[in-house]
């Protein structure tokens, strides 16, 4: 039952709330900086805002990965998010799209869920997604909606007729040939939008949550920065974004990467204009939760040498930006804590107000880590990608080390990933003897890896 204090502040959020979906400003407004004296209270149903950016690793990411040296977008409302909540270094995605927005949707494990890449498999409507479960859990307190990319299997497993979302409007497949002219997919319509994908999922947003008269859950998934990569129109660029100076793309070119980044400055903007839209009351009972669905491009990624980059089960392929802020989240970088995105069902799950056991599935919850910096998380996380057949690698990590096992030869690799983040010397290399250390670190993540896998 809703508390009285609570219905309180939905009545003033309803009634002063406005957004304008008829002009774009030119320019992005600060994202108010919470009085660090008196934090805001932590809502007992808040509402709950998931963007996922599309292969976006931590070397196009503002704040991280600062050894690369790498090139960075100018992003400053994500920036500004950052800079009002809790940053994240050690977010394991899968290294590829689909089997990651899987994880998050199920809180389980490719191998559980049955989506492993993007062409193989087709996960079944038996496995509860985060919507429906929210929805048995709170006793539909919740009202939600997926926008953007949804790419999770065949187009059978259709966000609102098998997995229990309460509106769509996005693409199902992959990608968009153009971000100007693509398939509209409107709950089970489809027609053709020629408005700038980044646009049109930002709005359609807009104008979903406008209407809403209770809690609310968006999941809004862009394609950007997939390919095809290209230069953004002025209207979705910030004044002061040097994108605003690049000729456009022409298909083929040598060097993308200034295109790639320009994609991330203008998915920048569309946030600021959800975000910034929102009342100030609003603002302070949203959870907002920012996360890359794998490794930047091969194209376009920044680690030295060319093991990296999406699709590699190294660092560059799974490791992605994970940012959170609102509602009484608190101030800080994480650099230790070890997340897999199957732990955002979970989390979401405990941020909407259920009582989760300590794992759900694959899932363990690091919601009190976002308010107490001495709460507990996992000791190992886990990865996998697919190889030819039903051959393929798996990588367990913990505090310190990295274990990469190819499944089919059995042949590993274990990398000290704490002080070698680019994975340049193999401690299991002919010429390495190992410490005892690292001796016994080898054993345990053989052991966490075959215990996750044999899990029926």
């Amino acid at each position: 039952m809703l508390s009285i204090r609570f219905m309180l502040i939905l009545g003033i959020v309803f009634s002063i709330s406005a957004c304008s979906s008829d002009t774009m400003d030119e320019t992005i407004d600060e994202v108010e900086t919470p009085n660090e004296e008196e934090p805001p209270v932590q809502g007992d149903r808040p509402n709950i805002l998931l963007i996922i950016a599309d292969d976006m690793g931590v070397d196009a990411t503002p704040s991280f990965a600062s050894e690369l040296n790498a090139t960075k977008p100018v992003m400053p409302t994500l920036s500004n998010l950052m800079d009002t909540g809790l940053v994240f270094d050690n977010l394991w995605s899968y290294a590829l799209c689909s089997p990651t927005r899987a994880s998050i949707l199920t809180g389980k494990h490719g191998f559980s869920n049955g989506v492993l890449a993007p062409i193989r498999g087709t996960m079944s409507g038996a496995h509860k997604s985060i919507h429906s479960y929210l929805d048995e859990q709170t006793n539909n307190a919740y009202a939600h909606a997926v926008f953007g990319k949804w790419h999770l299997g065949a187009v059978t497993t259709h966000p609102t007729q098998t997995m229990g979302v309460g509106t769509y409007s996005g693409n199902l497949s992959g990608g968009v040939s153009s971000f100007w002219d693509y398939s509209l997919v409107v709950n089970e319509e489809e027609t053709i939008s020629n408005v700038y994908s980044t646009t049109q999922y930002t709005q359609l947003a807009i104008d979903w949550k406008n209407e809403q008269t209770k809690p609310w859950f968006i999941w809004l998934a862009y394609n950007a920065a997939h390919t095809p990569f290209h230069r953004p129109d002025n209207t979705v660029l910030d004044v002061n974004s040097p994108s605003r100076s690049l000729p456009d793309y022409v298909a083929g070119q040598s060097a993308p990467l200034p295109y790639y980044l320009a994609m991330l400055e203008a998915m920048d903007f569309e946030m600021g204009r959800l975000i910034n839209g929102m009342s100030e009351t609003e603002r302070e009972n949203t959870v907002i939760i920012f996360i890359g669905d794998n490794g930047s491009p091969k194209k376009v990624d920044q680690y030295p040498g060319t093991k990296h980059g999406k699709g590699s089960i190294y660092q560059g392929g799974v490791n992605v930006p994970l940012v959170i802020s609102g509602n009484g989240v608190r101030l800080g970088r994480e650099e230790s804590a070890l997340l897999n995105t199957t732990d955002l069902f979970a989390t979401i799950a405990e941020i909407a107000g259920v009582t989760m056991a300590s794992v759900y599935h694959h899932s363990q919850s690091f919601k009190d880590l976002l308010y107490d910096e001495n709460a507990t998380t996992r000791e190992f996380v886990y990865v996998e990608v697919p190889g030819d057949g039903d051959n393929g690698s798996y990588a367990v990590r913990n505090a310190d080390y990295k274990l990469i096992h190819e499944i089919d030869s059995g042949r590993e690799e274990m990398y000290h990933i704490v002080e070698d983040a680019n994975e340049t010397n193999d401690l299991l290399s002919e010429d390495h003897v190992l410490t005892s250390e690292e001796m016994q670190n080898l054993t345990e993540l053989q052991d966490e890896g075959l215990r996750l896998r044999n899990e029926s």
